[in-house]
């Protein structure tokens, strides 16, 4: 696999292993070392140490003195500060939302929710499909919004709550009518202008995937590992 611009060469990898922590394919504990990342990738070791560094700052690995990077394990604690502080940040973003459209500002929003909904139900969904439509919603809000600081943090915070939506939707027998719902009234209440609505709508949400993350992590002990031997 090669790696070229327009990105950054470490965005990239940093990138491509973000998605790979995510998805579950690297676990917490595990070590990544750089060069074996290197020589997999064919870029330079320089580019593998930027793109680690990245990583850190998303909240996905921990950069540790004489033992390197090892992948972030998970903590009930940690988990929930991310709620907390992510939810609060969805909550003034849609509000704001509800506060500033007009006209036909929302039309592509509610496009966007419509396919959401249906590729939901769709028997061949994937899991990424799910999150990045998702996200996609948000990207849309972002336009009408036009707030870029409100923007960056919430970005900055995509890729630890990715890996909460990837551990939720292994679930999702107990996610999939949750998800659709959230959305469904999600859009409802910003057309609706009601700040109260929109508020109870996210932290209901908030509430029942942070209860299933964090049965997860009951369940299946390795997610909370810090470093491996």
């Amino acid at each position: 696999m090669r790696f070229q611009a327009p990105e950054s060469l470490s965005e990239q990898i940093a990138q491509h292993l973000g998605q790979r922590i995510i998805e579950g394919g690297m676990r917490p504990g595990e070590r990544i070392q750089e060069l074996k990342v290197a020589g997999d990738l064919d870029v330079s070791r320089g580019s593998v140490r930027e793109a680690l560094l990245i990583l850190e700052r998303r909240h996905l690995i921990h950069i540790y003195p004489r033992k390197g990077a090892v992948v972030s394990g998970l903590s009930p604690e940690l988990v929930q500060h991310l709620y907390d502080i992510y939810s609060g940040l969805l909550i003034m973003l849609a509000q704001k939302l509800a506060v500033t459209w007009q006209d036909k500002d929302l039309e592509p929003m509610a496009r966007q929710v419509q396919w959401l909904l249906e590729r939901i139900d769709a028997p061949d969904v994937t899991t990424p499909e799910i999150v990045q439509g998702g996200f996609e919603v948000m990207r849309l809000g972002y336009q009408v919004v036009g707030n870029p600081f409100l923007q960056e943090t919430l970005e900055n915070f995509r890729p630890a709550i990715s890996r909460m939506y990837f551990l939720a939707l292994q679930q999702y027998g107990r996610e999939k009518a949750a998800t659709r719902e959230f959305f469904h009234q999600l859009l409802i209440d910003v057309y609706a202008r009601d700040h109260g609505a929109i508020e109870n709508t996210i932290r209901r949400f908030r509430e029942h995937q942070l209860a299933i993350v964090l049965d997860t992590l009951k369940e299946d002990a390795s997610l909370t590992s810090s470093v491996t031997s």
